[in-house]
């Protein structure tokens, strides 16, 4: 039988308990959270778990965040250090992921943190997501809802282009807030390292580590199909120019410098210029400074 669509369906009661039943079935169903929508399956599953790896073609050394409702949940996965509790007491519900020694007993199968000794872990703070593991009763493993190293989804419409004939159950709550993904700290002893920038401004030190150890280390990740020219003060004649501030461009990430609004906008604009007629993307320059940071990191990435 070929594959068929997703079902799209808006965000309701029903829809998260029908998404419910297919998480206990082993299967992975498209949720939004509050940065990007994420591909979540049962995280105590290791073939719901290979099934998220499948759907978006996703190298298996590339370790998994796994989403609890709570903190209490998270400790019985995790082993927090005061550090980690700080922050996880300050940041969550919200964009803020922590990697920490993972329990012996925590029930994690070795192939949702790509056979580390540590775990990433987030309670998210979108209803939706938190529904879904309520309804669930499981810890979801959660990457981003796209085929691997293409562009994050911020809309249930970006899913379906990529996942579309991957997946059973798209769940739509309109785009989402944040618009890039969670800012991850390691907190596994020592000084805590910032292993990915975020929404979330974190005082910590720059991992220098070579190993992949958390979602987002890949070199080339975030990418458009087309290829992308960054710090354009101007687009060339085959670029479609995605502007910032003053730079109107063909689309503007935030007509009046705003980089919150500019990091929500990114992957949905990214989606429209590879969607255009035009050979290549330019995107142009973006301060560097809080969240422009975070934004500069997902485009270096999609660059490579």
């Amino acid at each position: 039988m070929a594959p068929v669509d997703a079902k799209v369906l808006p965000y309701s009661d029903s829809a998260i308990a029908e998404a419910a039943r297919l998480i206990v079935d082993g299967q992975p169903v498209a949720v939004p959270t509050e940065t990007v929508y994420g591909l979540a399956g049962d995280a105590t599953n290791a073939e719901a778990v290979a099934r998220i790896y499948q759907a978006k073609g996703r190298p298996s050394f590339n370790p998994l965040i796994v989403h609890v409702p709570s903190l209490a949940a998270a400790e019985h996965i995790g082993e927090f250090s005061a550090e980690a509790k700080e922050l996880a007491h300050r940041h969550w519900p919200g964009p803020l992921t922590l990697v920490v020694p993972l329990r012996s007993d925590a029930g994690i199968p070795s192939i949702a943190t790509a056979g580390l000794a540590t775990i990433a872990l987030r309670v998210p703070a979108h209803r939706a997501m938190q529904a879904l593991l309520r309804a669930s009763r499981k810890p979801l493993a959660a990457p981003s809802a796209n085929a691997s190293g293409s562009i994050s989804p911020t809309r249930a419409e970006h899913v379906l282009k990529t996942l579309g004939r991957r997946i059973a159950l798209i769940v739509d709550d309109g785009p989402t807030e944040r618009g890039i993904e969670s800012t991850i700290v390691a907190a596994t002893g020592g000084p805590l390292r910032l292993l990915r920038p975020g929404p979330i401004a974190i005082t910590a030190q720059t991992s220098a580590h070579a190993r992949i150890e958390a979602p987002g280390q890949l070199a080339s990740h975030y990418a458009p199909a087309k290829p992308l020219r960054l710090d354009a003060e101007s687009a060339e004649a085959d670029e479609y120019l995605i502007g910032f501030g003053n730079v109107a461009g063909d689309s503007n990430l935030s007509p009046n410098g705003n980089l919150i609004e500019a990091a929500a906008n990114l992957f949905d604009l990214l989606h429209q210029a590879d969607a255009s007629p035009k050979l290549r993307i330019a995107v142009t320059p973006i301060p560097n400074g809080g969240l422009g940071a975070a934004i500069n990191d997902r485009l270096r990435r999609a660059a490579v």
